[in-house]
């Protein structure tokens, strides 16, 4: 990870996780055992600014989807591969590395464990105040889910 992201994704998470207890969010659209916790959450300045772990098991995916404003991830574990709207592949992510995932309904994606170990990301969601984390989206006509 590039050392100036990942010192101001490490600034963000202190900052956010100072402010807020831990509390537990439901499942993402996503495959059997697929699942999220809400490390620590604050808004500013009219975003929400949401520190979540995100597990996903070998075999699984997160589910077609989009998000309302910008995510900042963190591989810790596992190997994550990110697909788009045209079903092709838009990185590998493997353990240490880094990603972001830009706003927009133009954007729907999808991330898919396709190893044997779980997946386990680190996201900072910035969010337009009270959006949703991920909406939900059809699969675009590719032949995986």
């Amino acid at each position: 990870m590039n050392k100036r992201i990942r010192a101001g994704v490490i600034a963000a998470v202190a900052a956010t996780a100072t402010l807020v207890g831990v509390a537990t969010a439901g499942a993402t659209p996503s495959g059997p055992g697929v699942n999220g916790k809400i490390i620590s959450q604050t808004t500013v300045g009219g975003k929400d600014y949401i520190l979540r772990q995100i597990t996903i098991p070998a075999g699984q995916s997160t589910g077609w989807h989009f998000h309302d404003g910008t995510l900042y991830g963190y591989v810790e574990q596992g190997t994550l591969s990110h697909f788009d709207s045209t079903c092709k592949s838009d990185g590998i992510y493997e353990s240490g590395s880094s990603l972001t995932e830009p706003s927009g309904s133009q954007r729907v994606h999808i991330g898919r464990n396709l190893g044997t170990t779980p997946v386990v990301l680190n996201v900072l969601y910035v969010l337009p105040h009270g959006a949703p984390l991920s909406e939900d989206a059809p699969n675009p006509g590719c032949d995986f889910q």
